[in-house]
């Protein structure tokens, strides 16, 4: 996967992104890619947990659908 790559590629990278994106921000940058990391993974183990329960013991929906209740108008009056 990494086809040759070394230490020192790997410290050229770290060193321009410190570049670009300045080494105060670094922190704030590494914890919402922490949070979002965290996020989709317990995204991830919810639907593993959805797809796990089977059919016969599924939930009802909360609310069902509304049976048709069809008004009917009264006639117009007869002169």
């Amino acid at each position: 996967m990494l086809h040759g790559l070394t230490g020192w590629h790997l410290l050229i990278v770290l060193a321009v992104i410190v570049l670009l994106f300045g080494a105060a921000k670094l922190p704030a940058l590494a914890q919402s890619v922490g949070k979002s990391a965290r996020l989709f993974k317990g995204e991830l183990k919810a639907m593993k947990d959805d797809d796990s329960v089977p059919l016969d013991h599924a939930v009802a929906p909360a609310h069902p659908e509304p049976r048709s209740t069809a008004v009917v108008a009264d006639p117009p009056p007869t002169r």
